[in-house]
């Protein structure tokens, strides 16, 4: 069946344009809330992702009974999947809020933004897609922008915040296996909404046995915290906000915008993410960027585009 055509009128467009800028400035403020709650609350990253995903759960689970409970059942077959996909979105989170807590929302945003050179380093192998001129410079740019961004080149980086970087790289590469698994989820024509309620629960599930399984070990230093806020209701109003805004907002508006743009164009406006957290973590968290980890960002943004127009041709 063959997709409606899009409007191409003036009006239309902008709208959708709009929609896809704001959806973007949401998802930018992701880091900036992990950033501020390992910093101020040093909320562990490992309690801080599981009650994100639980929020995002519990918020996307009251939606569906409000507006259709029929999102609840999904069909049997599709319960082996879901669970991989939640696995795998939870290995995302923990490495993502991990390298955020260590690089700072800045520089961990574009080591993770270099998830499109693992997607089509994977598609390639998974797929059988052509690895085109355009692909392979973009690989380069992104390589040699993550370089640059995450200090890689001196030696000292290594030394000094090893776990940080490596977090930051591991994570593109699982929020690349999680895009593909999302494309597959998409060819399944299976309910946006309520596949998202399902991978964020049973992400939810394994990011807590990735900590009561260490703390139960005989002999083991590891101490659960599930409740490391206390009684901070604004440390607790942080997290639900970052759980019911950037997650679920920012996703749910840049959904929306594919009913106005084609998805190349709503893509190429989510590589804004990058610039704006960095922006915003300026502004908000006082962070910089040196010149050699500007020149990084825009390399690492210029790989992303590239593979983008790409996309778009015939």
């Amino acid at each position: 069946m063959n997709a409606p055509p899009i409007r191409t009128d003036t009006s239309h467009l902008t709208r959708g344009y709009l929609i896809a800028l704001v959806g973007t400035a949401i998802w930018s403020t992701t880091a900036i809330f992990i950033r501020y709650l390992t910093t101020h609350y040093a909320l562990p990253p490992l309690v801080l992702a599981f009650w994100r995903d639980l929020f995002v759960a519990a918020g996307l689970a009251i939606a569906i009974a409000v507006f259709n409970q029929r999102l609840f059942r999904p069909e049997r077959r599709r319960w082996k999947f879901l669970l991989a996909y939640g696995f795998v979105l939870s290995v995302f989170n923990m490495l993502w809020t991990v390298a955020v807590a260590l690089d700072g929302a800045a520089v961990a945003t574009v080591l993770v933004y270099n998830s499109p050179v693992f997607t089509a380093l994977l598609a390639w192998r998974l797929f059988g897609e052509r690895l085109s001129p355009a692909k392979i410079l973009a690989i380069l740019l992104s390589l040699v922008g993550c370089i640059l961004v995450a200090g890689a080149y001196d030696p000292a980086a290594w030394q000094v915040n090893p776990l940080g970087i490596a977090a930051g790289l591991l994570g593109g590469l699982a929020f690349a296996v999680y895009s593909i698994m999302g494309r597959a989820a998409a060819q399944r024509n299976m309910p946006t909404w309520s596949t998202l309620l399902y991978i964020f629960f049973a992400a939810a599930v394994f990011l807590l046995l990735y900590q009561v399984i260490p703390a139960l070990m005989p002999g083991s230093p590891y101490s659960l915290n599930l409740l490391a806020l206390g009684n901070s209701l604004t440390g607790w109003a942080v997290l639900a906000a970052l759980a019911l805004g950037p997650t679920i907002g920012g996703y749910g508006l840049y959904t929306v915008s594919l009913a106005y743009l084609p998805a190349s164009v709503a893509n190429l406006i989510a590589t804004l993410e990058p610039t704006m957290t960095a922006a915003l973590a300026y502004f908000l968290l006082g962070e910089t960027f040196t010149l050699l980890q500007v020149v990084g960002s825009i390399l690492v943004l210029l790989g992303v585009v590239i593979l983008r127009v790409w996309d778009r041709r015939p």
